[in-house]
Formats: C-alpha cells, sequence, structure tokens
C-alpha cells in the first residue's frame, strides 16, 4: 500500500512542480519537490518501500522532462542510496540528515543532469550552469526540506505506525 501512493503523491508533486514551481524560478533554479519527497521518504525509520519511491520518482520526472531517458532514474536511485546509508549512521538527528542528503542530493542531480547534457553535445558552461541553476535550486530544495520532511514523516507514520508494547 506505502508503495501504491507513491504514485499518485509524486504525480501530484511533479504537477505542482511542474505548474506551479516551474513558473516561480530563483534566476533560472527551481525546487525538486520530488526529490525532496523521495529523500523524506527514505529517511524514516519504518519505511521500507524507499527504492520503490526512488524507481516510481525517476520514471515519472523521465517523462516530464527533457532530459535523457535514465537521467533522473539513476540520480534519484543516488540519492536514495545515500539517504539510507545516513538513515543507518544519522537515525537520532533525521532533520540534519534531511538536510544533508538535500545538499548533496541536488549537487548529484544537477551534476549528473549536466554531465548527461555534455556528453550529448549540449556546450552549458559549468560555472553558469552552477551559479545560475544549481545553486539556486539548493537553496530553494533547503528551503523545502523541513516543511517536505514534516509532510512526509506525518504520511510514514500513518503507514507504519508505532507499535506500542504492552
Amino acid at each position: 500500500m506505502a508503495t501504491l501512493i507513491a504514485i499518485p503523491l509524486l504525480g501530484i508533486l511533479l504537477l505542482i512542480q511542474s505548474a506551479i514551481v516551474s513558473q516561480i524560478p530563483l534566476l533560472h533554479g527551481t525546487a525538486d519537490l520530488p526529490l525532496l519527497a523521495i529523500i523524506a521518504w527514505a529517511l524514516q525509520k519504518r519505511v521500507q518501500t524507499a527504492w520503490h519511491w526512488s524507481i516510481i520518482g525517476g520514471l515519472m520526472y523521465n517523462l516530464t522532462s527533457a532530459l535523457p531517458f535514465g537521467v533522473p532514474l539513476v540520480a534519484y536511485g543516488l540519492v536514495t542510496g545515500l539517504a539510507l546509508v545516513l538513515r543507518k549512521r544519522v537515525w537520532q538527528v533525521p532533520v540534519l540528515a534531511m538536510f544533508f542528503t538535500t545538499f548533496v542530493g541536488t549537487l548529484i542531480v544537477h551534476g549528473i543532469s549536466l554531465f548527461a547534457l555534455r556528453v550529448l553535445g549540449d556546450p552549458i558552461p559549468i560555472i553558469q550552469a552552477l551559479d545560475l541553476v544549481t545553486l539556486p535550486s539548493l537553496l530553494l530544495n533547503l528551503v523545502l526540506a523541513v516543511p517536505a520532511y514534516a509532510m512526509i514523516s506525518d504520511l510514514a507514520n500513518w503507514f507504519y505506525p508505532e507499535e506500542i508494547e504492552v
């Protein structure tokens, strides 16, 4: 059931990102709502479907972006792996793990996207891409990290309630 909720939730987040968030850029960068949801879901200690969310989110993002096929899937997979490693190591402070994973994850997603576009022959200057797209996107993602974590945490608690010992 927790895997099935990923399809409408990530779909709605992609629609919000495409219709609203993309119209409010900071320089040329925008927030990545599906990435934030996937990171927040993967950092929940009782969640066992983080990889499912990553694959679903990557495939859905492939449908809505102009990036080469597989780039969002690989990027989201790497970020999910990082989040799962941090969940095991820094589980006492999940918000800190959310900030760190959001920071590194945004760099991973943008780095892989830039690399793929350069391989395909798009002459995007790296410094301009960092200054105008990656850093503003990073700032927006970090601003939205805590609200995303709070909402996804509530959703995870609904799907995976804590067992009360009697």
